[in-house]
């Protein structure tokens, strides 16, 4: 769309643009269709814009993709985006606001692309929204005024270098692509704006790690940059132990500290038990038979390797308010299954463990939840998609809070079961072999199966 077309849907829609929602419109036509191809658009991608405005970067992104979800804060515009595209049924159209639309349907569109031209007053928060990890976006190209993009690019020792650097470096790669001037724009703004290119950092590149606490001591840390961190920090470990592995000074800052230095120190900080254990290769299983008689004991490697029968339990968590089921994503750094989602719970029994002693130690080890009533819903014999393992089912009601050990899972997050169906029908690839068999049975427990 060119400028004078831009005009037009802003006079139809009686759209006079707002300083308080950040609403400068991009004109320049060339540089909208350069932004697009910066996604790197495919005909199977679904791609999310966040602001689309009068369709200045939409219009290049129709026609690429598979599907299209625009999210535009804004109801008169969202009004003219229904409007244009009433006839393609690939365009969804949400009058929402970026920072709060629910993201999580997006794992069943897999794969998907963020793009936006985002204001600066609420850049951060969407960003968070539909970035935060784990997300369902595999690349993001976005557009924000240039002090917000050199914030998040900022490395230790810079001014601009903060909560906002490293809360999108540890989980993605960002690099600045081009300066768009302000005539670019309409009305034009008093500064330049940056686009910005995101791609996923390789989950292997750093050790496992609590994302949730990593923020809680950078916010401590951060909240008063120029004061030295012994003071903002928990008392274990000792902070003089921290600084000589950390290789820093005793009288750091957090500006002080780069992306992998904050990782280390999290661990060093994450009291769980498991925050550094992602399985034992000498862990003793009971071996059994096909009528579940245990027959022997043998290491978890052996039984692996071998293909012998042995047992485990899955436990699918609800939400007593809205019926969201949890579902964990598991570590890259599993040796079974690893980066794929799964129950809530799941785990081997060791050796002269009963099914239900094992599902109330996974479900505290892996989730932190104690003193909830487990309900047995099944067995599900041995085959190639359990892994050989005889499973026993159990479901749990739970609204808490959750803490998992990082280097067994990467996060876990409440799905609504509609979302859950559409998603494992669409992409079954994406879930461990077993959980279809308990997503199915468990669904028509609940007098709801799924479709």
């Amino acid at each position: 769309m060119n400028a004078t077309q831009i005009h037009e849907v802003l006079n139809t829609f009686d759209v006079s643009p707002s300083k308080s929602l950040g609403q400068n419109f991009l004109i320049d036509e060339n540089i909208a269709k350069w932004i697009v191809n910066q996604l790197e658009i495919s005909s199977d991608d679904c791609v999310v814009e966040v602001g689309p405005g009068t369709g200045a970067l939409t219009e290049h992104i129709a026609p690429l993709c598979r599907k299209l979800i625009l999210v535009e804060f804004d109801a008169r515009l969202a009004e003219y985006q229904k409007k244009r595209w009433a006839n393609s049924p690939h365009v969804e159209v949400h009058h929402a606001d970026g920072a709060t639309w629910d993201p999580r349907r997006l794992f069943a569109e897999q794969p998907v692309k963020f793009m936006g031209n985002l204001p600066y007053s609420a850049g951060g928060a969407i960003l968070a929204n539909f970035l935060t990890s784990p997300c369902a976006c595999s690349r993001a190209v976005v557009m924000l005024q240039k002090e917000f993009i050199d914030r998040i690019l900022a490395g230790p020792g810079d001014d601009a270098y903060g909560l906002l650097s490293l809360r999108i470096q540890m989980n993605w790669v960002p690099k600045a692509l081009k300066t768009v001037p302000p005539e670019a724009f309409s009305p034009r703004p008093k500064i330049d704006s940056t686009v910005m290119l995101l791609t996923p950092r390789n989950p292997l590149e750093l050790p496992p790690f609590d994302h949730k606490l990593m923020d809680e001591l950078m916010r401590r840390c951060f909240s008063q940059r120029r004061k030295q961190m012994r003071k903002q920090l928990p008392d274990s470990p000792e902070w003089e132990e921290v600084a000589r592995q950390l290789n820093i000074p005793y009288t750091a800052r957090a500006e002080e500290l780069g992306l992998q230095q904050w990782v280390h120190l999290t661990r060093m900080y994450d009291p769980h038990p498991l925050n550094d254990i992602a399985q034992k290769q000498d862990e003793l299983f009971d071996v059994v038979d096909a009528q579940d008689n245990v027959v022997r004991q043998a290491t978890r490697k052996e039984v692996h390797d071998q293909g012998l029968l042995h047992r485990a339990v899955h436990i699918l968590v609800f939400s007593k308010k809205t019926h969201d089921c949890l579902l964990q994503k598991r570590s890259m750094h599993k040796d079974r299954h690893p980066g794929v989602w799964d129950s809530s719970a799941a785990g081997h029994l060791d050796a002269g463990e009963n099914y239900h002693q094992a599902a109330v130690r996974e479900l505290q080890e892996e989730l932190g939840i104690e003193d909830t009533k487990l309900i047995e819903v099944c067995q599900i014999p041995p085959s190639d998609a359990t892994g050989m393992e005889h499973i026993t089912l159990y479901a749990a009601l739970h609204d808490g809070k959750v803490r998992f050990p990082a280097a067994e899972i990467d996060g876990v997050i409440p799905f609504p079961p509609a979302v859950i169906d559409a998603w494992l029908e669409r992409r079954p690839q994406d879930f461990a072999s077993s959980f279809a068999l308990c997503w199915k049975e468990v669904r028509q427990m609940l007098g709801t199966p799924s479709a």
